[in-house]
């Protein structure tokens, strides 16, 4: 799967997948991420990719022209759809990152500032994905998250697929995981559950999708999820 980001910092993203499991899929073919410099895109001598808001206000907002084109130029070799990252967009989780992964790529365009001229979503009908109710500096580290997050997910990049089956929010019921143990079974006294160590398989799952109800209801406690219209 090929990933397209469009920024104003393309070299923020080597440090970031140049180790861990993203850059041995990019090391072995399964993945390719370019970083595009936007002002490569623009036409003045200052290399302009802001201007002010028309209407007023504070801050400075990012022009069409050189976001456009820029898409339109990486649309070559990469047919799969915009994303913007913006904090107002649909929120990205597990079920987003399994539909992202089924395309042939993505293209993601990094906001700074006060944010895109809306006619860049309307232009590349884009789709807005968030990673949060909170607002960052850009747009370069949420589309990390969205890269790491799609990326695992294709066949071959995670060393045992089995591990995909049991991540959190990965099944019907939004499971958010099980308390995890290993060697030694006791330390400074705190001991693993004992039910752990029983070689019961049955009653270890039946333990462990208990533990990751109770969590699941403790997340929702802390963080109610809206009412549904």
């Amino acid at each position: 799967m090929r990933f397209d980001v469009v920024t104003i910092f393309p070299g923020m993203f080597g440090p970031v997948f140049q180790q861990g499991v993203i850059a041995r899929a990019i090391e072995r073919g399964l993945v390719e991420l370019h970083a595009h410099d936007l002002r490569a895109h623009t036409r003045d001598r200052h290399r302009q990719v802001d201007d002010m808001p028309f209407g007023g206000g504070p801050g400075m907002v990012m022009k069409p022209e050189p976001v456009i084109e820029a898409v339109e130029a990486i649309r070559v070799t990469n047919h799969g759809p915009v994303i913007l990252m913006e904090p107002w967009g649909e929120r990205l989780d597990q079920k987003v990152a399994g539909q992202l992964a089924m395309e042939p790529g993505l293209i993601i365009v990094c906001g700074r500032y006060e944010g895109i001229d809306d006619r860049v979503r309307t232009a590349l009908q884009a789709r807005e994905i968030s990673i949060g109710d909170y607002v960052l500096t850009g747009g370069e580290i949420p589309a990390m998250v969205v890269i790491d997050s799609v990326a695992r997910l294709l066949p071959g990049v995670v060393g045992d697929p089995r591990s995909l089956a049991q991540d959190s929010f990965a099944d019907a019921e939004e499971l958010t995981g099980w308390p995890q143990f290993t060697r030694p079974a006791e330390y400074r006294g705190m001991a693993v559950p004992e039910v752990l160590l029983s070689g019961d398989h049955a009653r270890i799952r039946r333990w462990r999708r208990q533990q990751a109800a109770q969590r699941r209801d403790l997340s929702e406690m802390r963080h109610p999820k809206e009412a549904k219209k």
